[in-house]
């Protein structure tokens, strides 16, 4: 028989997680009141939601699909209750909307957070209503912050800009088997591919600059990112996309949330260089060619990677810096409102 637990409690806080909080006073009828919150998990997959209630102890299994979803969520106290569930890519969109809707918090961790979490209570077995009610603990454990609703422009620009990167990665591919070729008809055909390729990665920037130019926000915001040297157009729409918290979020916070805070490792007499993890890689390759560009055309950020290059003997090192430094830069300009001067 599966071991359902209870999970003892641990003792370490998962690295980019958001912070723990106790239990948080709410507004009622009658004043300030101290609601007790009751943590719901949710295993999530293609087809279906598995329901952990802490409270009442019931697991509950439904379709991934609109109508069940809302009726599940219509059933939950907006006051007491909080989802937490892991990050799946699309697969918890309708969730997440319909909890917003009804006005339920909830949030959203990394799978290796929770899966050294589950590791962590000695659990052996794996389903998805044991893996719900160890989200529920999760969430009892750590009391994270409920994210912010989900907003449909900037689910449209991360849809955009991540069927851009698909096309480019394609056209790579091509021009590498190009470069490989000798077959006249192999030839032929993959130029004919590249250029159509061109064709529509310029479409599609097309499109994605006249959604950008819809949203007065948005345009604004990519406004101020180009005005800092090195930041392109594609640069600064992938930021728009792919990191909504910027400007939101502490300079430390937000290089953790992206991969470009360095950790260390260091135990006993061994003492290696620090390095950078996890994070969102596709941010992070952004503001690393913005970097290198930055460099070759903007004398400070030239001079902070040539001090820091000869200092550290790394150049790698230094571009990975100065890729920070852009990033901490267009933190304050976004929070500010204020154009790079």
């Amino acid at each position: 028989m599966a071991w359902l637990g209870p999970f003892p409690p641990v003792n370490h806080q998962p690295e980019q997680l958001h912070g723990a909080v106790p239990s948080r006073p709410r507004t009622t009828g009658r004043g300030v009141d101290m609601i007790m919150q009751n943590y719901v998990g949710c295993d999530i997959s293609k087809q279906w939601l598995d329901f952990f209630d802490e409270t009442s102890g019931r697991l509950r299994r439904i379709d991934n699909q609109a109508d069940a979803i809302a009726a599940y969520v219509a059933g939950l106290d907006p006051s007491r209750d909080f989802v937490v569930m892991e990050a799946t890519g699309v697969h918890d969109r309708l969730l997440r909307h319909a909890l917003a809707k009804a006005g339920v918090p909830f949030s959203r961790h990394n799978p290796a957070h929770t899966h050294h979490y589950a590791k962590s209570t000695r659990r052996r077995a794996k389903t998805d209503p044991l893996d719900a009610r160890m989200l529920s603990d999760y969430g009892r454990r750590y009391q994270p912050e409920a994210e912010p609703a989900p907003r449909e422009e900037v689910e449209q620009l991360q849809s955009l800009a991540r069927y851009r990167d698909q096309l480019v990665e394609m056209r790579a591919t091509a021009k590498k088997h190009l470069a490989e070729a000798f077959n006249e008809i192999v030839i032929a055909d993959l130029e004919e591919t590249i250029a159509y390729l061109d064709t529509r990665i310029k479409a599609l920037e097309s499109q994605i600059a006249d959604v950008i130019r819809q949203n007065q926000d948005a345009a604004r915001d990519q406004a101020l990112m180009v005005s800092v040297p090195g930041v392109s157009k594609v640069g600064a729409f992938s930021l728009l996309a792919l990191l909504p918290e910027l400007g939101k979020r502490s300079p430390k916070a937000i290089a953790a949330l992206v991969g470009l805070a360095p950790f260390d490792n260091k135990s006993g007499k061994l003492n290696r260089r620090s390095q950078i993890q996890g994070g969102r890689s596709r941010v992070r390759r952004a503001l690393y060619m913005a970097a290198l560009t930055a460099i070759r055309t903007c004398e400070r950020f030239k001079t902070f990677y040539t001090a820091l290059a000869a200092r550290s003997g790394s150049k790698k090192l230094a571009i990975i810096a100065v890729a920070r430094k852009l990033l901490v830069v267009l933190n304050a300009i976004i929070r500010d409102k204020t154009a790079f001067a």
